[in-house]
């Protein structure tokens, strides 16, 4: 099984390690970050998936997820009935529409289709919106881009049978969790430059503020003797404000960089109280690389 949509910031490219650092077992995962959701899917399709909870606070992904878990059937036939095209004028003009509708408890199967559409019709796969929480992604311009068929909705219906979807703040979507679940925070990532800056999945968007309650969120967990694992980006200030946990760098694919030959060559952090040492190839960062790094991040 694949996931249902592209998303910013996805982690198929390196979900291998990350899943070589989770722990043998545990009861139920969470995930309050969904996104594009490629880490459950992993654990799915590697039979270590049992319940789940995950959590999402963007309106219109939240919206489909839960569509898709209960009238798989009803979202396929909106997809069909609206009879989507790969054109530019079709596009914008399908994007007033949604806009109109964005947000509101109605319309949900026309929602859920039409972000299906722009996810694999727009630039990059991105979900954008501007302060007043319009989507404002531009038209992708790709030769054939595929929404997914029924099959594969019906499927992904499946899998969330045993997932309880949460609209919530990660702190509360982390509530009950208790000693032998698993936490994986998948956060918006801190921006290493003026020009990487993809937080505006919501309104609110997704600040320095926001990671110190991530920290701190962190630090809960671990004084209660529960496991998390966090990814996030190679930066000084990441590295200083997590500091005190385990990290481990490892290489990865920027996919939503403009410039194709940006793409690689980039780093990212793992974040965890779980012992990364011997879990994967990739050395975790000793107390003396924490500090190199929080001066020069490469």
């Amino acid at each position: 099984m694949k996931p249902l949509i592209k998303w910013a910031g996805g982690k198929r490219q390196i979900l291998p390690k990350i899943v070589d650092l989770l722990p043998e077992q545990w009861n139920r995962y969470f995930e309050p970050f969904a996104g594009g959701l490629a880490l459950l899917v992993e654990l799915h399709n590697t039979g270590k998936l049992g319940s789940a909870v995950i959590s999402e606070t963007n309106p219109e992904l939240y919206n489909l997820y839960m569509t898709v878990k209960e009238n798989p059937l009803g979202l396929s036939e909106t997809i069909e009935r609206l009879d989507f095209r790969n054109d530019e004028h079709f596009y914008y003009s399908t994007r007033v529409m949604f806009n109109r509708l964005i947000g509101s408890e109605d319309h949900t199967l026309e929602r859920a289709a039409l972000f299906l559409y722009f996810n694999r019709h727009g630039y990059n796969g991105l979900w954008r919106v501007n302060r007043k929480g319009k989507f404002n992604v531009p038209f992708g311009r790709y030769s054939s881009p595929k929404i997914p068929v029924s099959h594969d909705i019906q499927e992904f219906s499946k899998l969330l049978k045993n997932v309880r979807i949460l609209r919530e703040d990660f702190q509360s979507a982390i509530e009950d969790v208790e000693v032998d679940d698993m936490v994986y925070f998948d956060p918006p990532y801190f921006p290493v430059s003026r020009t990487s800056n993809f937080t505006d999945y919501t309104e609110s968007g997704f600040g320095l503020s926001d990671q110190i309650r991530l920290l701190k969120t962190c630090q809960a967990l671990e004084r209660e003797g529960k496991r998390f694992l966090l990814s996030n980006s190679c930066s000084d200030k990441i590295v200083e404000l997590f500091g005190e946990f385990n990290i481990m760098k490892i290489r990865a694919r920027r996919s939503i960089n403009s410039n194709s030959l940006r793409r690689s060559g980039h780093f990212e952090l793992i974040i965890s109280n779980l012992n990364l040492e011997n879990k994967a190839q990739e050395p975790a960062m000793t107390n003396t690389a924490v500090e190199k790094t929080r001066n020069s991040t490469a």
